[in-house]
């Protein structure tokens, strides 16, 4: 029998179709690749499809034989993303408020391709996009490759940034002057992106969302700075910087309820050292920046925690506080 000339393509058709059709619930017959393989323009016999299979167990994939009767049938079984991890990527995918909702559903598919056809339609049920809040820049998957490749190649960058008006309408920040800034890193924090880097025009480290840049230029100079960028301890700063607002981290003083020892750790790490104060408290200190964002994370907490020191930062606390109550007299009717 003189070969098709689609012969040639006999195991990859095999593997192919073994990736998209087969899991341990489903394997498929000899008889059913068979068919495929003519389907395909590929004469193939039962002999032939076991050598096939053995070749393909012999190359790395994990081809696993049943029986179903009298007969052999194939699937494939360990593959490189299992079950709950390709769950726990579409989860990510799904939660990343930076991720519009048009890339959403594009990388979800993307990712159900990595499982088999009824392994995708499980995910597929599993997927809720359509409600979450997610960012209006469609541009900022492309904004983050860019970053990583200014940074790997040392170069400064220009740009500009905005925020939103009431209308949705963009709003470029300092006039709508460009930033120039040496990127150091990407940092994520809060379901958001964040590019740490040095503003070379103010010469200080501060951070930017990342899907606030628009106009993203790199300039092909070098990076300044780079003596920050050594004494720099990325997570030690993310953690200084509630909320990713700047501000010059201190040393603060906190008090806490002993049952609210569990959200401390989660926050500063295992390494926090909680100091015993009374039978139902204790304190901690942290380094942190003083400002609305770490308020409000304190704010949290109710009752629960107070500011020690330094005593500058319990005085804004309180004033914060009062200025809200100010907002809430206690007659009735509009204030």
């Amino acid at each position: 029998m003189a070969k098709s000339p689609n012969q040639k393509q006999k195991l990859l058709l095999l593997r192919q179709y073994l990736e998209q059709n087969t899991d341990e619930e489903h394997p498929v017959s000899t008889q059913e690749l068979i068919k495929y393989l003519a389907s395909q323009g590929v004469s193939a016999e039962r002999k032939s499809i076991y050598d096939d299979m053995e070749t393909l167990a012999a190359f790395g994939l994990d081809v696993e034989r049943v029986r179903q009767g009298n007969a052999s049938g194939w699937y494939l079984g360990e593959r490189d993303f299992q079950l709950p991890e390709l769950r726990l990527l579409v989860d990510s995918v799904q939660s990343s408020r930076f991720i519009t909702h048009k890339k959403s559903l594009e990388l979800i598919g993307k990712i159900e391709k990595l499982a088999s056809a009824y392994q995708a339609r499980g995910l597929r049920r599993q997927v809720w996009v359509k409600n979450r809040i997610k960012s209006m820049n469609e541009s900022i998957y492309y904004l983050v490759d860019d970053l990583h490749t200014a940074i790997d190649a040392d170069e400064k960058i220009l740009f500009h940034y905005f925020r939103y008006d009431p209308q949705r309408r963009r709003q470029l920040r300092h006039g709508g002057d460009w930033y120039e800034v040496s990127p150091f890193a990407l940092l994520w924090d809060n379901e958001n992106y964040y590019l740490v880097g040095r503003d070379d025009k103010a010469g200080i480290i501060k951070h930017f969302r990342v899907d606030k840049i628009t106009d993203l230029r790199r300039t092909g100079r070098t990076r300044e700075g780079k003596e920050l960028l050594r004494e720099l301890d990325m997570s030690a700063y993310a953690n200084a910087h509630f909320g990713m607002f700047s501000g010059e981290p201190v040393n603060v003083r906190l008090e806490f309820r002993n049952d609210l020892a569990g959200a401390v750790i989660d926050r500063f790490g295992a390494d926090a050292i909680l100091v015993p104060a009374d039978e139902d408290h204790f304190t901690v200190t942290v380094p942190a920046a003083v400002t609305l964002p770490f308020f409000a994370w304190l704010c949290n907490f109710g009752d629960g925690v107070r500011i020690l020191a330094p005593r500058s930062a319990a005085d804004a606390m309180r004033r914060l506080l009062e200025s809200i109550l100010s907002r809430y007299p206690e007659k009735e009717g509009n204030p």
